[in-house]
């Protein structure tokens, strides 16, 4: 190649990467995490009708993103299934989908036998505002509605419960 052709790359992978890093710069302030207050938001739920953060204020919120297809949330759903059986009136356990259908998840749950409260981010815009990377994928948010704990992986009812408990004060 000719020094005419490296200068011309060159230059347009510096501007590149100057216009990825402005971009993150930019959005890098719509994200929440550990220590951060939580993202209030309004998503559609599995009777159709929405379910809202605020609907929880004052009260230990636990959010779990999955996905029918993810081996490690097929693993993981006995585990939220008893959580919700034996905590689910003292905790509320939000179970967030991106991208299914209703119809999806109601078949893959046996049409929601565990009475899990199931709802659906379609275009992924409160999963990216909480810096979902995966699935699964969990938060719990505080009384005062800060997000305390942010796990990626598998979780057990156990400790689900330890951090539950833990923020209801």
């Amino acid at each position: 190649m000719n020094q005419r052709v490296i200068k011309l790359l060159v230059f347009i992978l510096i501007v590149g990467m100057f216009g990825f890093f402005g971009y993150s710069m930019v959005t890098k302030g719509k994200h929440t995490d550990v220590g951060d207050k939580a993202y209030q938001f309004e998503l559609p739920n599995l009777d159709g009708s929405t379910t809202k953060l605020t609907d929880f204020k004052g009260k230990v919120v636990i959010l779990n993103y999955f996905a029918s297809w993810c081996a490690p949330c097929k693993e993981e759903l006995p585990e939220l299934e008893a959580f919700q059986k034996e905590y689910g009136d003292q905790y509320n356990l939000l179970m967030i989908n991106r991208g299914e259908t209703m119809d999806k998840i109601k078949k893959v749950t046996d049409n929601n036998k565990a009475g899990m409260n199931y709802l659906f981010d379609y275009n992924a815009k409160v999963s990216k505002l909480y810096n979902v990377t995966g699935q699964p994928e969990t938060f719990v948010i505080d009384k005062q509605g800060v997000i305390r704990e942010h796990y990626n992986g598998v979780i057990t009812e156990m400790e689900l419960y330890k951090w539950a408990k833990k923020y209801d004060n």
